[in-house]
């Protein structure tokens, strides 16, 4: 997953190239005074009633969906995003907070342990205090609800560091949790320089920190955190396989590959980016695959009818090209685009590449962008064992019309999550996190209570 965070806080159009508005970071007496903030108000919001703040959390999920209109616009300027699948996050955070407000405080109840040693013995859940959230720009809303509502509800505060390309979605999410109710210091957005992420980890008020970004990103912090003795939830990058068994539905299939790996432009460390398909079907996926793609075409995020923006920068559409032309100049064939369209904005052709061979960049490396790379494999066995020859985890997907076939790659993918004739998706529900390089921890659903949690043993003698 790409970063921007050697860059100063601002918003670069990546449709127009235009900077539209710029952001001081914060001092040194920012960052201390927000630290100070965030404890104080630990104090006071992990002491309000359970009830009081699941419906804070109903009143964020009502905001979000009440704004997703002028959230939408934001991150068309801020990231490229279209405003569809931008109005679409916006209402999917509500469903989160929601889920948060009215399944968490079940899943918070007391725990009786029934000890076996007689007596009375139960777990409770309690929050730890202040905890760093550092988040990506691909998903400016989503990524922050995965980490704040669960947390939120248990009674943690939090310092959120967004990405330095989505100031202004970081501060319309503040300001929606001011008009929620929650209170001064529980969420405290700051516009922070990576240089200064350490000094926040090793202050010992901070008793967690969550990113989702790179592998490089995520070395760092948790190499901070280890010295810190942090806990650390890392959400990382993931080139995630789309494998296909059969030809069965094979057009129904082939609309879910280009659905999978061209939403977002392919900025998504959960979209599909290694198509794995058996020989017997290969040639026809091939050509049907390509002809899907040609239908997304680039144009104006603002525009409801767009389904393909542009990249969030420049850079991230040169840094493609050159995965592209290494993989050409390594025996690929470029079957379709890798090349930029315009000369104004941030703009990639949809593109499609095979035969890429293990000396190839592309072969390893996360295509984070709209780019494919379809591999031909013997059968089943070969599939997985492609798969699986990745260093990283995150999720991967599996098509076909035999049960035990699918069920069978499915139990030998190593992946965090495995969906079974569907793409990869997020639910409020379902938990989200990979293995391997692509991180460790859980978030979504009650896995996402279980992270920055204390679960207190409390226990009463037998008499």
């Amino acid at each position: 997953m790409n970063d921007n965070e050697c860059m100063p806080y601002a918003v670069t159009n990546p449709t127009t190239g235009i900077v539209e508005r710029e952001f001081p970071s914060a001092t040194s007496a920012d960052i201390a005074a927000a630290i100070s903030r965030a404890d104080a108000a630990h104090t006071t919001w992990s002491a309000t009633p359970l009830a009081e703040r699941a419906a804070v959390l109903q009143r964020v999920a009502d905001l979000y969906r009440e704004r997703k209109n002028h959230l939408a616009d934001i991150i068309a300027r801020e990231m490229g995003k279209p405003v569809r699948q931008g109005r679409g996050e916006a209402g999917f955070v509500g469903d989160i907070y929601e889920f948060y407000a009215t399944r968490g405080p079940g899943h918070l109840a007391d725990q009786d342990m029934h000890p076996m040693s007689g007596g009375h013995a139960i777990v409770r859940s309690q929050s730890l205090g202040v905890l760093l959230g550092i988040m990506p720009w691909n998903y400016p809303y989503y990524q922050v609800a995965r980490f704040a509502g669960p947390n939120l509800l248990l009674g943690n505060t939090i310092i959120l560091k967004h990405a330095s390309n989505c100031p202004e979605s970081a501060l319309a999410q503040e300001q929606i949790f001011r008009d929620a109710g929650l209170p001064d210091g529980a969420y405290i957005n700051l516009f922070v320089e990576s240089r200064d992420i350490e000094t926040i980890i090793a202050d010992p008020r901070v008793q967690g920190v969550s990113l989702t970004g790179s592998e490089k990103a995520g070395a760092a912090v948790a190499q901070a955190a280890g010295r810190a003795l942090t806990k650390v939830v890392l959400e990382l990058g993931g080139s995630d396989p789309f494998i296909v068994l059969d030809d069965e539905n094979l057009d129904a299939t082939i609309a879910a590959a280009a659905s999978g790996r061209m939403s977002n432009a392919g900025q998504a460390c959960t979209a599909a980016k290694r198509f794995i398909v058996l020989d017997s079907v290969y040639d026809r996926f091939v050509e049907g695959f390509g002809a899907q793609l040609q239908t997304y075409t680039v144009g104006d995020p603002l525009d409801s009818e767009t389904k393909l923006g542009p990249l969030s920068s420049l850079g991230a559409v040169e840094d493609l090209i050159g995965q592209v032309d290494d993989a050409v100049a390594n025996g690929a064939t470029l079957v379709m685009g890798g090349h930029r369209v315009g000369d104004v904005g941030s703009f990639m052709a949809p593109t499609l590449l095979t035969n890429v061979t293990p000396a190839a960049r592309a072969f390893s490396e996360e295509l984070f962008g709209p780019v494919a790379v379809v591999y031909r494999v013997a059968d089943k066995d070969e599939a997985i064992a492609l798969a699986n020859g990745s260093e990283f985890g995150l999720s991967g997907a599996v098509f076909g019309s035999n049960p035990d076939d699918t069920r069978y790659v499915a139990d030998r993918l190593e992946s965090g999550m495995v969906y079974i004739n569907e793409n990869t998706d997020s639910h409020v529900d379902l938990p989200f996190g990979g293995i391997k390089k692509s991180g460790f921890g859980r978030e979504l659903g009650h896995f996402g209570l279980d992270e920055f949690v204390n679960k207190k043993l409390i226990r009463t003698a037998a008499h």
